[in-house]
């Protein structure tokens, strides 16, 4: 458990800007929704929530959650499964189980999982090169969770698993050569995937991204409201709830998906950047986490919760400024989403465990 000494290794500067960028979530949503409805109440729930996550990923030795990383592997496929059959249905797709006073996403944390346990098997390990029989025990192991997480169907959030699943054995010393094979693979099977692992809806999304105005009132009206929302904020933005796209309700779930085009619109270029610096900010200090790890397994497992919140931001940001296909993807720390929120700040209490824990023996 967490030792006195180690307060003053905390990273202090990681752990303001992660709650910085809470914030300002908070003060989107509450100008996206219109006040103080219920949904800011459950995101200040989920804040809450994700501190105290954050706290006991924080406090209990890493080294300790990764011997026990496959009893919480094996305990987040169980709940997958679950969903799949008994999961409760929202907008066409069963993600979520059903509590009572709130619903959890169990795909949300099978990130940390899947960091978790794929850093304790190549933290284990002694060869400096990763071997064909390491790629197949990592990829059977990423496709388990990928597979029924797709099935939901969630398409956004199983993608966040393959950076997790790259960095970590990239780190862990994957040739190069290894590397290009797979990137051939990945574009000799995009055309299979376009026709058989995509839905109609997911291959209308990626048309209409290349041209929104062939179905401008359908699946091309989110990309089209997103670029006007980001475009009409301008250098200093129009102000808090002042923005016309977001309160007039233009731009569908902007307290979701677009929390970002609701900044940029109300806050302005001004606003964007200070945003990014940020998230920027944060991204620079877990990889110096990862950098300074006393050991490989924690090294691993920064990267690998690094990798799926660097593509989740990325994704979601260039999504929202209409440069790249609309997908159910939140932006991290900002968009509204109580299990995204705990499961986030989990993971972020694991970085600055490795952090806190690298003058430990």
């Amino acid at each position: 458990m967490f030792e006195r000494r180690l307060y003053h290794h905390v990273d202090w500067g990681l752990l303001v800007a992660v709650l910085a960028l809470c914030a300002v979530g908070l003060v989107q949503i509450y100008s996206a929704t219109g006040g103080w409805t219920p949904i800011v109440q459950m995101q200040i729930y989920g804040v809450v929530l994700g501190l105290v996550a954050l706290v006991i990923c924080l406090s209990v030795d890493y080294r300790s959650l990764a011997d026990k990383s496959h009893l919480i592997y094996v305990g987040i496929i169980g709940l997958l499964v679950y969903v799949l059959f008994f999961g409760a249905v929202r907008g066409g797709s069963r993600r979520w189980i059903d509590l009572g006073v709130f619903n959890v996403q169990p795909s949300e944390f099978v990130k940390a999982a899947l960091a978790l346990v794929l850093a304790k098997f190549f933290g284990d390990s002694r060869r400096a090169v990763v071997t064909r029989a390491d790629l197949f025990v990592a990829g059977a192991v990423t496709a388990i969770p990928l597979v029924l997480v797709a099935q939901q169907p969630d398409l956004g959030t199983a993608a966040t698993l393959i950076p997790v699943a790259f960095a970590v054995v990239y780190v862990a010393g994957m040739p190069m050569r290894i590397l290009g094979v797979l990137a051939l693979v990945g574009v000799l099977a995009a055309p299979m995937a376009w026709k058989f692992a995509l839905q109609d809806y997911q291959r209308e999304r990626i048309s209409t991204f290349l041209d929104p105005a062939q179905d401008a009132r359908g699946a091309g009206y989110q990309q089209i409201q997103a670029r006007i929302t980001v475009g009409s904020g301008g250098a200093w933005g129009k102000g808090f709830q002042e923005g016309t796209q977001g309160q007039l309700r233009f731009l569908p779930v902007a307290h979701n998906d677009f929390i970002f085009s609701v900044l940029a619109e109300e806050q302005g270029f001004a606003g964007v950047i200070v945003v990014l610096g940020l998230y920027l900010f944060v991204i620079l200090r877990s990889l110096e986490s990862a950098r300074l790890a006393k050991d490989r397994l924690g090294a691993y497992l920064a990267m690998g919760v690094l990798a799926s919140f660097a593509f989740q931001v990325m994704y979601n940001i260039t999504m929202s400024a209409g440069l790249a296909p609309v997908k159910g993807l939140t932006l991290p720390l900002m968009s509204y989403g109580g299990s995204s929120m705990i499961a986030t700040l989990a993971g972020f209490g694991l970085v600055l465990n490795v952090r806190m824990r690298r003058f430990t023996n």
